[in-house]
């Protein structure tokens, strides 16, 4: 056992310079004072001895234990201090190189689309307004023909606030009527008005926030003629010369008559698929004003007339850009909101219909 002592430290610190990881440190650890290591033998074969030879042998052992266990911790640091070193190196940033500029900026679909809708309009003569969010139940319902027992403004329906007689608007439709206020009864009229509006709605088409387009047309002889010719330049304009429009006799409150529009399939062209079924997908509603909301505006009914028509941008923009769920555009996903280009795909069909 003594004559063994020294030839072991010796070992031990062979082995213990000789490790440059904390793996081969912690074999070494294993390989001495594990469980089954050589000086954990040596220190239970003590018991073999002569009681008089046990105690030195013992305290000898303990020495060596020691001595290994201080330089295996140190050991440890100078590791531990050399990773941290190279790890330093590794990820340091040069700050002599040049930085990285920022990701170029775009547009969200609904903001670029919005202002596509609003230029196609404003080059027909139309101007461009803006309403609160927050309406009374005068100029949200009751203005635009809507009773008060009217199944809309029922609360499963409608966001009403704390103060009495207001509500978060479900439409951007009361715009109408304070442009008629402004214009005091004056002719011709021509506004569209957008922005956000909110109605108790969701699933993969409806969300309970989304951007709402209205446009009104007054004027002192104003027919059905004059809307289809609006919504087929709009069309044209939005989604390509070559698409088709339809009518459909509909109602709506505060118009009559009142029509639902459809266009086209923008996908298979009309001819029936998957996303249209039969070749024609709904777009908006409009129709001729209610005298009745022509009269709650300042404006005799019996001397003019008007249109109105209002669509759903998102609605709009899932047709331009081919995606199937109104949520994917509110749920912040970079990943998906920065895949869009900056040519709305539409644009290229309506240069191509000019140009045939």
């Amino acid at each position: 056992m003594v004559e063994g002592v020294d030839e072991m430290l010796e070992a031990m610190r062979t082995q213990l310079d000789a490790a440059e990881t904390s793996m081969e440190l912690d074999a070494a650890r294993i390989f001495w004072i594990g469980r089954k290591g050589r000086l954990t033998a040596a220190m239970k074969s003590l018991g073999d001895l002569p009681e008089a030879d046990r105690r030195d042998q013992g305290q000898r052992l303990n020495q060596v234990r020691r001595r290994f266990e201080g330089w295996l911790e140190e050991r440890q640091r100078v590791l531990k201090a050399r990773e941290e070193r190279l790890q330093l190196e590794s990820e340091a940033v040069d700050m002599t190189l040049p930085g990285r500029g920022p990701t170029a900026a775009r547009l969200h679909p609904v903001t670029r689309v919005s202002r596509l809708l609003e230029e196609v309009f404003l080059r027909m003569g139309f101007a461009l307004t803006r309403g609160p969010e927050v309406e009374t139940e005068w100029y949200n319902f009751e203005a635009l023909n809507v009773p008060k027992d009217h199944p809309a403004r029922a609360m499963q329906d409608s966001f009403f606030v704390d103060l009495p007689g207001l509500v978060m608007r479900t439409q951007t439709s009361p715009m109408q009527i304070r442009a008629m206020e402004v214009a005091e009864a004056k002719t011709p009229l021509r506004i569209i008005s957008t922005g956000r509006v909110y109605r108790r709605d969701e699933d993969a088409t409806h969300v309970p926030m989304f951007t709402q387009l209205e446009a009104l047309a007054i004027d002192d002889n104003l027919g059905l003629a004059d809307l289809k010719g609006t919504l087929v330049t709009m069309v044209g304009e939005i989604f390509g010369a070559r698409t088709r429009l339809r009518l459909r006799p509909s109602y709506f409150p505060f118009t009559e008559p009142s029509l639902e529009v459809d266009i086209s399939c923008v996908v298979c062209g009309g001819a029936g698929c998957r996303t249209c079924k039969d070749g024609w997908l709904e777009i908006l509603g409009s129709g001729m004003v209610h005298p009745r909301v022509l009269k709650n505006g300042g404006y005799d009914p019996h001397k003019v007339n008007g249109f109105a028509l209002g669509m759903g941008v998102e609605r709009v923009a899932m047709l331009l850009y081919g995606f199937d769920d109104i949520r994917l555009l509110y749920q912040n996903d970079l990943g998906f909101l920065q895949g869009f280009g900056d040519v709305i795909p539409s644009s290229r069909t309506v240069e191509e219909g000019r140009s045939s």
